[in-house]
């Protein structure tokens, strides 16, 4: 997957909800980062999720601060509020189209879990996205990614150009799992950051 070329720079955006966000969005971003090349890995919380509308989202400001100290330490990573500025549903497309203005002349890679993938057909612009960036789909081990390949032969010519996947074995970390921990009382400590572990406590997310 790695590409040779240093003409050209590379930017990743790393995108999800991260209610909160951890260890494994932080080694999946690591991974495409050391894999492709990428010169700067930007994670963007997810401001409104269309997916999601309904659901009990913690508020956005608490999940960008959060992402802000999970990703100081590493001079690679940039914590963006954009989704969360922005006003509206949060749609992927506008993430990537602001991040090509802001860097006109690089080659953009969207990281996301490989389940988020599986559901690309339902997103905003779709073949536009498809053809302006590359998605990098984070897999487990042994994830199949089959069913996405025949899914998108009806709108690209070869989707395995556009899509990479990447097995990350941290990805058993889930979001869902640790606000069940923090709601039951039971430990987080070693699945995220200890800086965001002291702002759940903090703030007492998660609690109800």
């Amino acid at each position: 997957m790695r590409n040779t070329n240093n003409h050209v720079s590379k930017i990743g955006i790393m995108g999800g909800t991260f209610d909160p966000i951890h260890y494994g969005h932080l080694v999946s971003a690591e991974g495409a980062r050391d894999e492709v090349g990428l010169e700067q890995v930007i994670f963007v919380p997810t401001g409104r999720p269309p997916h999601k509308f309904g659901y009990n989202i913690t508020n956005p400001r608490d999940r960008y601060l959060m992402t802000v100290l999970a990703t100081a330490s590493n001079n690679y990573f940039q914590a963006s509020s954009i989704e969360v500025d922005r006003p509206g549903f949060s749609y992927t497309i506008d993430t990537v189209q602001s991040v090509i203005e802001m860097h006109p002349s690089a080659q953009i890679y969207f990281i996301t879990g490989a389940d988020a993938v599986l559901d690309i057909l339902t997103w905003k612009s779709v073949e536009v996205l498809l053809n302006i960036c590359y998605i990098i789909a984070v897999t487990r081990p042994n994830y199949q990614l089959d069913k996405l390949w025949d899914k998108l032969g009806d709108i690209l010519h070869c989707p395995q150009k556009r899509i990479l996947s990447m097995e990350v074995p941290a990805l058993a970390i889930s979001s869902t799992d640790i606000r069940r921990r923090v709601h039951e009382g039971r430990t987080i400590k070693y699945l995220l950051p200890e800086s965001v572990e002291d702002y759940i406590a903090k703030h007492k997310l998660y609690k109800h």
